[in-house]
């Protein structure tokens, strides 16, 4: 917001224009991110606005706008919370009562105020301490319970908090003597997955005869400590304490740390999809190792192996590995993790004991109680800012979702739910919310990290499993910045409501055979008849490949429409039908297919939807099941969504990849690739202008007959085979005349799959490079799909993820695609050096391995990182880096691994840009152009010498 109004500035917009867009802006956030409206007729027809911000008559005009309602605002606008606050007393009034307000001499009202330093807990809260004419006093700017009291050491409440307990829990364990440590001192930082799984850790790595030495509690100022080593300014701030971590086991002299990789958590429910962490607690310890520059002093070592928590044999393998260094053998390991996991399981049972003990005490005393629902680090106080001691200063219960989830051995959900449940936290947060839905004293309480892409798909779930049964969903984002006055305040509100309320229903939860199952949504499926019936929309992704997809589908006789561009409006829609915090390719491509509905364009009696789903710890898993819900909101819900996955995640009787569509499918792939780079290389230097882009829409037309036809190309003349079709089409661009100039400084384009290669997404960046005199180099479509095989037999080598016969059948498949990608190179090759022949992919995959671990898969995973060793190695050392806002996976292979590829190469040029629906493009558009400055100074070349861009084109 700010950089848009400072632009505006910049442009010469005048101070109503931007007084009109701030008001606007006002206006939609409190709409459509707030309130979450779909569309402004669900407000009504009579609408009366209050608050002191509708005060504001440009505000209230943009409101009538925006909506095209006539809103009345009552001269009281402003004072309708102190109405509502004297109506609210006069409901609970009792007769005779008195207010011991009434009885004060207000004429001789007077206060002093004075200012200290908390000093009870590490937050060190600047309290003012105001003491009035009557002796009482009242404390302010205290972000704890503890911070309200006068006394010196205040008194504990007596109400139960679990997130009090599960911090001492956790952490409560004392480490070895430096004599009994045979094998020296060990630090592990309190930090991300720690928070969940230390007393697996402490406990291995003490039997193992290390002395655990654990790092001291989060605060602000080992925040501040940390901040110079974070590359991300936007990922979560527990991320970020993990920097301040690090650094205070280096102040402490601890030369060895330890910060494992753990890309999968326990399964704890069997009917979940799959056991996931987040990306973030995943791989950031990589971030951490690539980042922290006082890692690499002498003597210190650093071990952040990767490890599967699932499966307790592979474990100790893993921890040989890690361990080699001091000898630790096999049955040492396993004896070693055996004797973890029974301290975990002990951890897990005294929290479902602590659970029991508070759901007891708030019956026997009628109190009220909140499930503060947050991963595991939100029990840090430094991160959940004192939200747990504000709940129980408002005399209620504090419980933790795992109190109620710990060894459940039955689901209250029938599967499967509308979104793909695949991490292990979030399967424990829609148990714990199919519970609360019944409990009658209880409500639940979301907590959530700015930056946490994935908890845009956790809050929709779980407020239609709450809001499904007439129960109350609470959401709190909580950052860096410490306001627990506004939470206070949602928290005080949501106490009253509910004490106003009557639940639906009031269930024994101690029985779990009497907690009735929240049933499964029906999905409509694409049936046989649909065949013939309906017309299957598909979004845009690559403009060069995906116009090849039509024809390969009529071939198998399917009606497929490609929606060839992205629109202001698809977009708009998608911010309408899609929870905004998720990522901008979410918004994009189901904004187009909601859009075809909305805009009249697609009759939903007689079409279908299709959408990729990857299955893999990306929240793009769940594209398909934000469509559907997308789709159900805008009154599409009869419109059959079809998943594309490799895995066959979802099933429809009426549609089918055969092995012939297959086949062209791959052909498809490679021919788009080797399009796609040969028009990107002559077209900056082509000697007729237009000539590279006319000749593009002749091949793009020959491949589209030769799909269509089995062969044979009208335009082309005769029968084409797939080798001689390569040959052709590489010998064309060969010939194509071209400026006899030196070749340009070369821009490689990487980041997340669809930002990268769709240019209504990435702003047409490949023009935004031509336009600055530079040459496009965008990495292949294959070399993703190549990536997801050498992920898998990783998986299956190091996280025992599938057995011979799937290690067998994916190195099969990979030499199989091999096959297809042999005829291009040699096409490629035979241009005798004005075209590029790809790096081996097992090349590609080496140049990753030398800065980021293989089995970093989430996202684009490593294969981004190799797509810019290789872009560097290929002459191509100016690099984008496009990843959407927010986007877990970029922070730890996008911008996490650049310091790293620095230091490695030290002519690498990246520039990290990041894409969403509110981002500037004139911020953007100026770094790169500040990028292809410095490429151009590093070329050798004035600028100046490409100013006239009389032969330049801005689109493919």
């Amino acid at each position: 917001m700010n950089s848009s109004v400072k632009q505006a500035q910049k442009e010469g917009a005048s101070l109503a224009d931007i007084s009109a867009g701030l008001s606007y802006s006002v206006v939609r956030n409190a709409l459509y991110k707030v309130i979450k409206l779909r569309e402004a007729g669900e407000l009504g027809t009579c609408v009366v606005v209050q608050g002191g911000t509708f005060l504001n008559d440009a505000v209230l005009r943009a409101f009538e706008l925006l909506t095209g309602i006539a809103a009345v605002r009552p001269d009281i606008a402003g004072l309708m919370g102190a109405y509502g606050a004297a109506l609210t007393a006069q409901l609970h009034y009792q007769p005779g009562a008195v207010s011991p307000f009434m009885t004060r001499d207000l004429d001789a009202f007077s206060s002093e105020s004075e200012q200290r330093v908390c000093q009870l807990c590490q937050n060190r809260c600047k309290l003012t301490i105001t003491t009035f004419d009557d002796g009482t006093r009242n404390v302010s700017g205290n972000r704890c319970e503890r911070g309200a009291s006068l006394e010196k050491r205040p008194a504990k409440s007596e109400i139960p908090n679990l997130y009090d307990y599960k911090y001492k829990r956790i952490f409560g364990y004392r480490r070895l003597t430096e004599a009994a440590a045979t094998r020296g001192e060990i630090g592990v930082p309190r930090a991300l997955g720690m928070y969940e799984d230390y007393p697996l850790w402490f406990t291995v790595l003490t039997q193992l005869g290390f002395r655990v030495v654990l790092s001291g509690r989060s605060s602000h100022e080992l925040f501040e400590q940390g901040m110079e080593s974070i590359p991300a300014e936007n990922v979560c701030y527990p991320a970020k304490l993990a920097h301040g971590h690090i650094e205070w086991l280096l102040d402490r002299g601890v030369k060895t740390i330890f910060f494992p990789c753990a890309t999968y958590e326990r399964r704890e429910f069997e009917d979940a999809d799959d056991h996931y962490n987040c990306p973030i607690v995943a791989y950031y310890p990589q971030v951490i190792e690539k980042n922290v520059d006082r890692l690499r002093e002498e003597g210190v070592r650093y071990l952040d192996p990767f490890v599967n928590l699932d499966d307790p044999e592979r474990l100790a393998l893993s921890l040989t590995e890690a361990f080699a260094d001091w000898e630790v053998g096999l049955a040492e390991a396993q004896a070693a993790v055996a004797a973890g996991y029974a301290e975990l399981d002990r951890a897990q049972a005294d929290i479902r004991a602590e659970g029991d003990r508070a759901l007891q005490y708030l019956r026997e005393h009628d109190l009220r109680g909140i499930v503060l629902a947050g991963r595991p680090y939100h029990i840090d106080p430094e991160i959940n800012h004192g939200i747990p001691e504000a709940i129980s200063k408002l005399g209620m219960v504090v419980l933790s979702e795992d109190a109620l989830t710990a060894g459940m051995g039955k689901t209250h959900l029938e599967r499967p739910i509308r979104v793909m449940d695949q991490w292990a936290y979030h399967s424990r947060l829609y148990e714990a919310a199919a519970q609360v839905r019944v409990m009658r004293q209880v409500n639940l309480v979301q907590l959530n990290s700015f930056g946490c892409g994935l908890d845009a798909i956790t809050t929709d779930q779980v407020q239609e499993i709450l809001e499904g049964a007439g129960d109350v969903f609470t959401v709190i984002k909580i950052d860096e910045v410490s306001n627990l006055g506004a939470a206070t305040i949602r928290l005080r509100s949501l106490k009253a409501a509910t004490a106003e309320r009557l639940v639906s229903l009031d269930v024994d939860t101690t029985d779990p055979d009497a907690i009735p199952l929240v049933a499964a949504q029906q999905r409509p499926v694409f049936g046989l008849e649909d065949k013939a019936e309906r017309t299957i929309f598909a979004p845009q992704m690559s403009p060069v490949h995906f116009r090849m997809l039509e024809p390969i589908f009529a071939r198998a006789g399917y009606r497929v429409k490609v929606l060839e561009q992205a629109t202001p409006a698809d977009i708009e829609c998608g911010l309408k039908y899609v929870n905004n915090d998720v990522c901008f390719p979410a918004i994009m491509v189901i904004g187009q297919l909601i859009n075809a509905f909305v805009s009249g364009g697609a009759d939903p009696e007689k079409s279908a939807v299709a959408i990729t789903q990857t299955g893999g710890m990306c929240r793009d898993s769940n594209y398909t099941g934000m469509l559907r819900k997308g789709l159900a909101h805008a009154g599409y819900a009869q419109v059959p969504v079809i998943a594309l996955s490799t895995q066959g995640l979802e099933t429809n009787p009426g549609f089918r990849i055969s092995l012939p569509m297959l086949h062209r499918a791959l052909q498809a792939m490679v021919i788009g690739d080797i399009l796609q780079s040969v028009l990107l290389r002559v077209r900056p230097y082509e000697r007729v202008e237009g000539a590279a882009n006319a000749l593009y829409g002749r091949w793009d037309q020959i491949t589209r007959e030769y799909f269509s036809s089995g062969g044979y190309s009208q335009t082309y003349g005769h029968r084409l085979g797939y080798r001689k079709l390569l040959r052709e089409l590489v010998r064309e661009f060969d010939q194509l005349p071209l400026l006899n100039i030196p070749r340009k400084p070369r821009v490689g384009v990487v980041g997340e799959i669809l930002v990268k290669f769709q240019p209504d997404a990435n702003n047409n960046v490949v023009g935004v490079i031509e336009g600055e005199g530079c040459e496009a180099v965008l990495p292949s479509l294959a070399g993703y799909f190549s990536s997801a095989l050498t992920t898998n037999v990783w998986r299956i080598q190091h996280m025992g993820k599938g057995g011979k016969a799937d290690l067998r059948n994916t190195k099969m498949f990979a030499w199989f695609f091999d096959q297809y990608e042999k005829p291009a190179n040699q096409a490629l090759a035979g241009s005798n050096g004005k075209f590029d022949v790809p790096a081996p992919f097992g090349a590609v995959r080496d140049y990753a391995a030398q800065v980021i671990d293989l089995g970093t898969e989430a996202g684009e995973g490593w294969a981004l990182v190799g797509e810019m060793v290789e872009l560097i190695h290929s002459g191509a050392p100016n690099i984008i880096c496009c990843q959407p806002f927010a986007c877990l996976p970029n922070h730890v292979v996008g911008r996490g691994v650049f310091a790293e590829l620095r230091r490695q190469h030290p002519e690498a040029n990246i520039v990290s840009i990041d894409y969403d629906p509110g981002a500037s493009e004139v911020n953007q558009l100026n770094r790169i152009k500040l990028m292809a400055a410095t490429a151009h100074k590093n070329h050798g070349v004035p600028v100046e010498v490409w100013g006239d861009d009389s032969f330049l084109t801005s689109r493919a």
